[in-house]
C-alpha cells in the first residue's frame, strides 16, 4: 500500500529464492516475483533491480469498486486465500525446522 522502496527488491528476491528452494518442482516454470505498489518511480525500480538474476516485476495497482461477477465467482475469497497462505507458511516453517535439525 506504499510507493515502491528499494528494499522491496531484496525482500522479493528472498521470497523467490525460498519458493525455488522449498516449493518449486523440476517441471515447474521459473518463479516470478511480482511487487505491487501504490506508485513507483521508474529510475528507483531500475536501480533497485539492476543486477538481480531473478525474474522480478514491479507494477502499480488501483482498487476498483467491484470485481465483475464472472471474476467474483472464479476467484477465491479473502478467507480462502488467508487459509492457503497460513498453510503454506506452516509448511515452510516445518521444512525449515527439519533442515535445522
Amino acid at each position: 500500500m506504499t510507493e515502491f522502496r528499494p528494499e522491496y527488491s531484496g525482500q522479493i528476491n528472498f521470497y523467490v529464492n525460498v519458493v525455488d528452494d522449498l516449493l518449486r518442482h523440476p517441471e515447474d516454470k521459473p518463479t516470478i516475483g511480482i511487487v505491487l505498489c501504490r506508485s513507483k518511480k521508474k529510475t528507483v525500480v531500475e536501480y533497485a533491480l539492476k543486477g538481480m538474476n531473478q525474474p522480478i516485476g514491479v507494477s502499480t495497482y488501483h482498487l476498483g469498486n467491484q470485481l465483475p461477477e464472472q471474476l467474483q465467482e472464479s476467484l477465491p475469497t479473502v478467507e480462502q486465500l488467508e487459509m492457503e497462505l497460513n498453510t503454506a507458511v506452516e509448511e515452510i516453517e516445518a521444512q525449515s525446522e527439519e533442515r535445522v535439525e
